[in-house]
């Protein structure tokens, strides 16, 4: 109905206001009024869709991983099925990069730098989720392993990709002139040998 399709826009409101938020204030110096606020509703309205801010910030973090590993897996499914591991590569660290930098990226530094203020069940949650989306890029990166390409041992390699790639939201800015492609290539040949 037109009513619970409003209610959904509210809610999404209510995520990406509270993203933004968490993100550049962080989570214990965000209230729920700043919230509501952002999002263009009375100071009571988060409540009406979330019980708790904890709910709020573990929904962020949910619903942002579970869209980022559906869009990984639809970039993946837009390669030829002639695609080498190294497009497969170059597609997975674009595709990071757009979730950590792109126009709707605030859910992954949220889960990076707020993850303690998560709950202990929480934080099962989100790790199943973020288990999922990491596991695609392992037979990518066995591939690039028996190719000789890949510069340490599989497992090792994500856990250092990753570590890389989610510390350029510390400095990256797209204002200083580089293409979120551009940074893409220069990750791709820093991880793998040409």
């Amino acid at each position: 109905t037109a009513e619970e399709l409003d209610d959904g826009n509210r809610r999404r409101k209510l995520m990406d206001g509270a993203a933004k938020l968490f993100r550049t204030q962080g989570f214990a110096a965000t209230s729920t009024r700043d919230i509501a606020a952002a999002a263009g509703m009375h100071s009571g309205s988060p409540f009406y869709h979330f019980e708790s801010k904890s709910a709020l910030l573990y929904a962020v973090m949910s619903e942002g991983m579970t869209m980022a590993t559906q869009s990984q897996q639809q970039a993946l499914d837009a390669l030829p099925a002639t695609s080498t591991p190294r497009e497969q590569l170059h597609t997975l660290i674009r595709h990071h990069f757009e979730i950590l930098l792109g126009p709707r990226s605030s859910f992954i530094p949220v889960m990076l730098y707020e993850w303690r203020s998560l709950t202990p069940a929480q934080r099962k949650g989100i790790a199943r989720i973020k288990d999922s989306y990491e596991a695609t890029w392992m037979p990518v990166l066995e591939a690039l392993a028996k190719q000789g390409a890949l510069q340490a041992e599989p497992g090792v390699a994500r856990l250092f990709i990753f570590g890389a790639l989610n510390w350029a939201v510390q400095w990256f800015s797209p204002k200083k002139g580089k293409s979120l492609d551009a940074l893409t290539d220069e990750a791709l040949a820093l991880f793998i040998r040409s």
